[in-house]
């Protein structure tokens, strides 16, 4: 059985986010032995380019799975998203100066789509290993919260399911500091379990 294959991808700094964690843990694990072929990327903090990024990527190395990874400042854990909503609406601009308020992703599209991701087998691992981790609901409405949603429409379009999803981590920081942070050691080994946990899932859906 051919070695299953997940894209990974981070996203470069943007706004006062000088160093991105999501691009640091992509760029580590890319040179890692994994159970798992990785295809890693990191996008561009752009609305024309990002998720056009991954979609290239997706129909040149047809992945198994995919893995996006991005940067809450505010956050004190590893987020799980549950949903991504079709709505552009940031307070800053991307990187090539567009400022997107109240515009849905995608036009005459669902308002919503689940996370296919198993994060509920996330969630456990990254408790077992001691790393907090929560759920989220919320993707915010900026590239995290862009890229999450088109790349579920576009495979809601295709009528195509594999597991897909997005994971927030939070700014790099001592966890004994007042503002939020991890360790980016901490950070890296959170998402190598969740690379493990997919590994797995993928390995027994596939064998079916």
């Amino acid at each position: 059985m051919p070695q299953a294959k997940i894209l990974m991808t981070g996203f470069e700094p943007f706004g006062e986010v000088t160093i991105n964690p999501s691009q640091q843990i992509v760029e580590h694990l890319a040179k890692q032995e994994n159970p798992v072929k990785l295809v890693t990327a990191i996008l561009p903090v752009d609305y024309k380019k990002a998720a056009h990024r991954i979609m290239d990527l997706i129909e040149r190395h047809e992945p198994q799975a995919v893995l996006m990874l991005g940067v809450a400042q505010n956050r004190d854990a590893i987020t799980l998203e549950r949903i991504a909503v079709n709505i552009n609406d940031a307070s800053i601009p991307d990187n090539d100066g567009e400022l997107i308020q109240g515009k849905p992703i995608v036009s005459d599209a669902p308002v919503g789509y689940w996370s296919t991701l198993p994060i509920e087998d996330m969630y456990t691992a990254l408790k077992e290993q001691g790393i907090p981790v929560k759920f989220s609901n919320h993707a915010g409405a900026y590239l995290c919260n862009h890229v999450f949603y088109s790349i579920r429409h576009y495979f809601e379009d295709r009528h195509t399911t594999i597991p897909t999803g997005f994971i927030h981590v939070p700014g790099i920081g001592d966890e004994s500091e007042e503002a939020p942070g991890m360790p980016l050691e901490k950070q890296i080994q959170a998402i190598q379990a969740c690379i493990d946990v997919l590994a797995q899932h993928l390995k027994r859906t596939l064998l079916v």
